[in-house]
């Protein structure tokens, strides 16, 4: 017998006292397990998310909304940057101080991004317990490939407002009919030597900057 037929009869065995017609909605679900573990201030929670996001190797920074082009400016100076793939729906003051840096649109081939420097997007939602990212593809975030190809990742957080606890927090705020791109630090993987390689799989370099009005 084969892995697949011991997995697939496994599940005939688990289904087989559900009647037929049955339907997954007709099933409560018992949803009694803790949406977060504790009570946090706004500020211990972007803390925590800070703390989360270094562990995983990214790059924290903090600052005010008035602060923001000219840290992003830094960013891309000390990242030697010439070009910035960023979405159209990324504000033109985020990057209105990076002066010498070409500002690419998402829509160019593959072949084209894979030359550009750095990305700079929005997110969606960030998790301060799991140190996560997420993108869901809007208008500040653009397309998902935008940001597997460059190795350099600017991800800009608006604190409070982006910033929850927990995941069951996140998924009230996120729609499962996007595409949803979860990040926990720069792209990486080990092998069976457990020595980890990092950007296999999308940037070698994140950074998240955490801004507050």
């Amino acid at each position: 017998m084969s892995s697949r037929e011991t997995v697939l009869n496994r599940i005939r065995r688990a289904l087989a006292d559900v009647p037929v017609t049955e339907v997954p909605r007709d099933v409560p679900v018992d949803r009694c397990y803790l949406r977060r573990h504790g009570e946090r201030t706004d500020e211990q929670s972007a803390e925590l998310l800070a703390e989360n996001l270094a562990d995983y190797r990214a790059v924290v920074h903090r600052c005010t909304d008035a602060e923001l082009p000219s840290r992003i400016a830094s960013l891309l100076a000390a990242h030697g940057s010439r070009t910035v793939v960023a979405p159209a729906g990324a504000p033109a003051r985020w990057l209105s101080e990076s002066t010498g840096v070409e500002r690419v649109p998402e829509d160019v081939t593959a072949h084209q991004l894979d030359t550009v420097d750095s990305v700079l997007t929005g997110c969606a939602v960030a998790i301060a317990e799991t140190g996560t990212v997420v993108l869901d593809a809007s208008p500040d975030q653009g397309r998902r490939r935008i940001t597997l190809v460059p190795d350099h990742h600017i991800c800009v957080v608006r604190v409070p407002e982006q910033v929850v606890d927990s995941v069951p927090e996140a998924l009230e705020r996120l729609s499962p009919q996007r595409p949803l791109t979860w990040i926990s630090g720069p792209s990486a993987t080990s092998d069976i030597e457990l020595d980890r390689v990092e950007g296999v799989h999308g940037p070698r370099e994140l950074e998240v900057v955490l801004v507050t009005s």
